[in-house]
């Protein structure tokens, strides 16, 4: 077993950490502050291949493996500091790119992914609901056949990238009594009638990831929006999970490596009682318990990108993983706010930042509860 990056991987990561650093992460306080999108970081973001890593070069993207785009994503949110981005680009990537490239048609794919791809449309995932959330089929959205076509009517809330949003796949229910079964997976573009994309919300946290509502009032679909089978909304579904719970949390690993060098530069520097503050041991230990949570959460992390990598299926590592690296992020900025002292509470250090940005994690791609659930399913308890 070998845990060395290949010079592949390696190549990435640095090719990635110089994009990062050259241009990404300008003027993050004031467009968190403003809830501002990073339109130019998007371009630079897609110029260096990101928005489809994973995705066959036949397509528009990369052909990079799992292993690799986990690496790159990883650099990514260790080199920019802008966590909101590094969101917005996984949401449009696992959310909705790779389902697009697992079930969508040679048409559908020839005609949106190459977008997709080269960062020129932005997609999103539109699932929840006022009334269905962590009880993802519980949809009220509803999708009607029209001749050839279908219509769709329904709200969806906290759409990340829905306020930008070019492309939308939608889950909405086709027959409400097979339940889970029912649900459908649409593809709605931008423009389309009946379509309505709300404006950003304002948030704790992620600021510069765009989120909104997604309306849709007798929004009539040609049949090739259609994506994948009638029905076939379960196994898109958990496959998108699948891939967002493995990898969209890459970034935060990248995230705490950069707020654990931060804080242990400040306990080096920080002198009380007249020494270092990291040599009394409860500091010491803080630093410690972050480094132990980084390296349990990438292990975790990339056993799950593994698995994907060689086609087998992950759904309980991929729960681990999202729940390991959620409540590692959160502690990790915690710990470092508390080490920081009132320095770490000013926003000039960007600690609270990470702070209010991380404990969405815990919420977003299923709650840490939801991931617990799915991995008690799996060990036999329920």
């Amino acid at each position: 077993m070998d845990f060395a990056f290949t010079p592949r991987q390696a190549e990435l990561r640095e090719a990635v950490i110089a994009m990062a650093r050259a241009g990404l992460g300008r003027d993050l306080a004031r467009r968190d502050r403003e809830g501002g999108f990073d339109a130019e970081g998007w371009r630079r973001c897609a110029e260096a291949g990101l928005q489809g890593l994973p995705i066959e070069r036949r397509w528009g993207g990369g052909g990079a493996n799992v292993l690799e785009a986990a690496a790159a994503f990883e650099a990514l949110g260790y080199a920019c500091a802008d966590n909101g981005l590094n969101f917005a680009l996984g949401a449009h990537l696992w959310g909705c790119a790779m389902p697009l490239a697992t079930f969508g048609s040679d048409a559908q794919k020839q005609r949106l992914l190459p977008e997709l791809c080269s960062g020129r449309r932005i997609a999103a995932l539109a699932l929840t609901e006022p009334e269905a959330g962590s009880d993802a089929y519980s949809l009220q959205t509803r999708a009607a056949r029209r001749g050839a076509g279908y219509v769709l009517n329904g709200r969806k809330v906290f759409v990340t990238n829905g306020p930008v949003a070019d492309v939308v796949l939608v889950l909405a229910t086709l027959d409400p009594a097979k339940k889970a079964h029912g649900v459908t997976a649409f593809l709605v573009e931008k423009g389309t009638p009946g379509l309505t994309l709300g404006p950003a919300l304002e948030k704790m946290g992620l600021r510069t990831a765009l989120m909104g509502e997604v309306r849709l009032d007798d929004c009539v679909l040609p049949p090739e929006g259609l994506l994948g089978r009638e029905g076939g909304g379960l196994a898109l579904f958990n496959h998108a999970m699948e891939w967002e719970r493995g990898l969209i949390l890459a970034p935060a690993l990248g995230a705490m490596q950069r707020v654990l060098e931060l804080t242990r530069a400040r306990a080096r520097e920080r002198r009380q009682f007249d020494q270092p503050i990291g040599h009394f041991q409860l500091v010491s230990t803080k630093l410690v318990d972050m480094q132990l949570r980084l390296e349990a959460a990438r292990l975790l992390l990339y056993k799950a990108a593994w698995l994907k990598s060689r086609g087998r299926p992950a759904i309980m590592e991929a729960a681990l993983a999202k729940l390991s690296v959620s409540e590692a992020w959160v502690q990790a900025c915690q710990d470092a706010l508390q080490l920081h002292g009132g320095q770490g509470y000013l926003s000039e250090t960007g600690i609270e930042r990470e702070l209010r940005d991380a404990l969405a994690s815990r919420i977003y791609s299923g709650t840490s509860e939801i991931q617990r659930q799915v991995v008690a399913q799996w060990m036999g308890l329920g």
